[in-house]
């Protein structure tokens, strides 16, 4: 079935039809537009909130976002803003292969159709024509022949009429004929006309507006099928990015998994622990004791009044929590233990690179004085002295200050083991003070704030060394190749040189020290960057 014979006598219902098809693209055409604007929208406000919450370098927050709650949230935003960027692209891809497209291609139609449409109307004007022909042919030829009939009527009268001449009726006769020869030339160009505008007319039914129609028809389908590859393009494009969509929730799920609040708190622990003992308990001050004392008790020591005792052990409670600024040293000594650890492990890496560089500076200065005096044309070398003596001291200075740190690093990581150690003994016990035998606590148990970690330490070093002694030895977690000597200068540390091979008895614990035994059963800290280890699997 085809429009060309089905339809042949409703060519205003094609036209209208066609035109509602091509209508029908255009408004599809818009309502593809609008979608990729709402798109465009929705991508826009999606990277400004994304960017709204985003922490900015240098804020008060970007401390925070070292937990894995902040850094999660970070990730979200981060996959928000990819997911953004996957709706630009179904933006894009619509206005391009739809949108662009199919505005192309409606108006390659419009003028398809306008064309068909112009052939149409063309030949039914030749056929209007030919029409207009044979109805003049035809009332020319009913005119001529009335004409003659009046003249063989005329002349047949005139002939019977006895008052008639003869020349009368000849003439009469004469007018007949020629109108009778008149009329049976319209007849013929009637007959003519005829044929000739019932082949135009059959042209025009048979063949050339079935050809138009059918092309029409083609051209309607054609549009209809280009229509649904857009409706296809529509969904495709939005499969298209449904993997990368995926990907983006999928991270937004892992983001939401990786959260650990447990590892959270320890690294807020780590990041912000000092190292420092809590307070002993506030000692019982018996001033009946000393309102009753005899001049030689107080001879000793001088009484002190109910307010100096009272800011004494108001002082004990609260040294923690003192803004003042204390007196910034080289060793970091103002700092507590454990940020004093971190900040001389950091200086002494830092030196140890500057110690590096000025290493290699001094090889490539070697390097070139040997060039030199192979290669005389190409420089002196004497002009390399001051240089290579520069460089010398340079390194010289900077192996001292390691040396120096390294002794730093190494009390600062055997204090700090000591110290959690007792912190932990005073979590189980409850009490980590000494006591006089009635009940007051000694000068040992309240020590000056700022010295009182250390003074313990120092105190209790050889007690607690005597107790690890007596356990049993700690079985070895793997081994461990020096790869460079190490003096073992400082408590608590044991002295190896470069190729050694050491028992690890203790992993790194972040404090940047390993815990190792020869085989002789000496245990001590080494620096594990000092070190190649290899645990057992």
């Amino acid at each position: 079935m085809d429009w060309g014979t089905d339809l042949w006598d409703q060519y205003d219902i094609i036209e209208k039809h066609t035109l509602s098809g091509l209508d029908l693209v255009e408004k599809y055409v818009k309502f593809v537009k609008e979608r990729t604007e709402i798109e465009q929208n929705y991508a826009k406000q999606l990277r400004n909130l994304s960017k709204k919450y985003n922490p900015k370098r240098g804020s008060k927050d970007e401390t925070e976002c070292r937990v894995s709650s902040f850094q999660s949230f970070t990730e979200i935003l981060n996959e928000m803003n990819d997911y953004a960027g996957q709706r630009e692209l179904v933006a894009e891809d619509m206005m391009m292969n739809i949108c662009i497209e199919l505005t192309k291609y409606l108006q390659e139609l419009k003028q398809e159709r306008k064309t068909y449409l112009l052939e149409a109307k063309k030949a039914q004007q030749t056929l209007e024509v030919s029409y207009k022909q044979l109805d003049s042919s035809k009332k020319r030829f009913e005119r001529e022949w009335r004409e003659a009939e009046r003249s063989a009527a005329y002349a047949e009268k005139t002939d019977q009429d006895i008052n008639a001449t003869k020349a009368d009726v000849g003439k009469a006769k004469q007018q007949a004929h020629m109108r009778s020869r008149i009329a049976e030339e319209c007849k013929n160009d009637y007959a003519a006309q005829l044929q000739k505008c019932n082949k135009e007319q059959n042209q025009f039914y048979f063949n050339d507006m079935p050809v138009i129609f059918n092309k029409l028809q083609d051209m309607d389908e054609r549009r209809g099928q280009r229509l649904a590859g857009g409706y296809v393009l529509f969904s495709d494009t939005e499969k298209h990015v449904m993997p990368i969509i995926d990907k983006c929730l999928e991270g937004i799920h892992k983001a939401g998994c990786n959260v650990n609040q447990r590892n959270d708190s320890l690294a807020l622990v780590e990041q912000h622990k000092s190292g420092f003992e809590r307070p002993g308990d506030i000692e019982f001050e018996d001033y009946s004791q000393g309102i009753n004392r005899t001049s030689s008790d107080s001879s000793l020591s001088t009484p002190k009044g109910p307010l100096e005792l009272l800011g004494k052990n108001r002082n004990k409670k609260s040294w923690l929590l003192k803004k003042s600024k204390p007196t910034v040293t080289e060793d970091f000594g103002h700092l507590p233990p454990e940020q004093r650890r971190k900040r001389l492990q950091k200086k002494r890496d830092e030196i140890a690179k500057e110690l590096q560089k000025e290493v290699d500076q001094s090889e490539a200065l070697e390097k070139m004085r040997d060039v030199y005096e192979k290669n005389p044309q190409m420089g002196d070398p004497a002009s390399l002295a001051p240089q290579n003596s520069q460089t010398a001291q340079n390194i010289d200075r900077l192996r001292g200050e390691l040396a120096k740190y390294e002794t730093w690093v190494a009390e600062a990581g055997v204090r700090g083991s000591r110290l959690q150690q007792r912190s932990h003994s005073f979590n189980n016990n409850g009490a980590h003070g000494v006591y006089s035998p009635d009940g007051a606590q000694s000068e040992e148990g309240t020590p000056d704030h700022s010295q009182a970690i250390y003074a313990e330490f120092d105190d209790d070093f050889e007690e607690e060394e005597e107790e690890v002694e007596e356990e049993e030895p700690t079985v070895a977690i793997g081994n461990c190749t020096a790869m460079y000597n190490f003096p073992g200068a400082s408590e608590g540390t044991i002295s190896m040189q470069e190729g050694e091979l050491l028992d690890v008895v203790e992993e790194d614990k972040g404090d940047g020290w390993t815990r190792v035994r020869r085989t002789n059963g000496d245990e001590g800290y080494i620096p594990t960057s000092y070190v190649s280890i290899a645990l057992n699997k």
